[in-house]
């Protein structure tokens, strides 16, 4: 038995109302709701939570899939909050137990005291930005991608608490450029080509 969860950061501000998002929470859980299997836990962010209990549902999970829009480069206000008082929550209590560090020698292992070990997170993200504002000579991102580029430090965040990726989705160009239904479907792909040998099909083995 396979346990996902999985946190949609769709935010409801300004010119945003979080919908794209809460599309893509839907198509994720469509697409694990394959199997009988695989449990599934969801966080809506927005919609309200307790520290304690998102902890408990990190221990829980196999895997964590994130769902986040980004501003300004950035997550969400909202999912902000959420990752400072759930980690913060799990201190010492699931997510991680320390810096890793000891007093005998502080200048090493900085970042290996997490306590998900054996857990794998995926990352999907939402951008106004083209994809080759990422990938062409001269543009703006200078030729990084999302996960060396703006989301480096949320992957070493997830490496802190012991967790390691899976393939990453970017959605780009989402306002001037939308297409839901292509945008579903290349994610679905994605979703098969990460999951099914794994998860899918072992749970139907």
């Amino acid at each position: 038995m396979k346990k996902i969860f999985i946190i949609n950061a769709g935010q409801s501000f300004a010119t945003s109302g979080g919908l794209f998002n809460n599309t893509i929470t839907e198509t994720t859980q469509q697409f694990f709701n394959q199997s009988e299997d695989i449990i599934i836990q969801t966080t809506t962010i927005e919609n309200g939570y307790t520290a304690e209990e998102e902890v408990n549902k990190f221990v829980w999970a196999d895997v964590i899939i994130y769902h986040t829009p980004v501003w300004w480069f950035q997550v969400p206000f909202n999912f902000k909050k959420y990752i400072d008082e759930v980690f913060t929550a799990g201190g010492n209590n699931g997510i991680f137990r320390n810096d890793g560090r000891s007093s005998s020698n502080p200048d090493i292992n900085y970042g290996t005291g997490g306590m998900l070990q054996g857990k794998k997170y995926m990352l999907t993200t939402t951008w106004n930005a083209p994809a080759t504002a990422f990938t062409l000579p001269g543009e703006f991102f200078d030729q990084k991608s999302v996960d060396e580029g703006s989301f480096f430090g949320f992957h070493k965040m997830n490496a802190f608490t012991g967790m390691t990726p899976l393939k990453s989705y970017h959605f780009y160009d989402v306002i001037k450029n939308a297409n839901i239904v292509e945008h579903m479907k290349a994610y679905s792909q994605h979703l098969e080509e990460t999951f099914s040998d794994s998860l899918i099909t072992e749970t139907k083995n």
